[in-house]
């Protein structure tokens, strides 16, 4: 079972080497997401139906990325996503996976409309946005696959 941490747990550990994979698709990913986060989808959007839809490469993109003991926080926009890439990539032998609460834009209890988990943006941690260069989906495919 994923280990999971708050928004500011996740800065922390970032500070002590852990990686953040933000697995919302790569649209969601350019309109802003945590800094230095590098972007991997669980879903993406089908450019025919505009549909979300899984992508079948999540799991060969990780596994040429990092290694099984790599030190992983795994974020969405609220930690559904999150929760089941990180479940998907311990089955598949990562051995330091956490799952981050409240991704970026933070959970809410649906009735209520409250925050029950804050988001990294509403949170005031160091956000960019864009596809920055090394962290885009598209220039990780080309690292995965064992280009530069």
């Amino acid at each position: 079972m994923p280990k999971h941490a708050s928004v500011t747990d996740a800065q922390a550990l970032q500070a002590q080497g852990y990686v953040y994979v933000d697995v919302r698709s790569s649209q969601e990913f350019a309109q802003g997401h945590p800094a230095a986060a590098l972007n991997v989808p669980l879903l993406e959007r089908d450019e025919d139906t505009g549909q979300m839809m899984p992508n079948p490469d999540f799991v060969r993109v990780m596994q040429g990325l990092f290694p099984p003991e790599a030190k992983l926080l795994i974020g969405c926009q609220v930690g559904g996503r999150s929760m089941r890439a990180a479940q998907v990539l311990e089955s598949m032998g990562f051995t330091d996976v956490t799952n981050v609460r409240g991704g970026y834009g933070g959970a809410r209890d649906p009735m209520s409309g409250r925050t029950v988990d804050p988001g990294w943006a509403e949170s005031g941690l160091p956000v960019d946005a864009g596809a920055p260069s090394g962290r885009s989906y598209a220039d990780l495919v080309v690292r995965a696959d064992g280009g530069q």
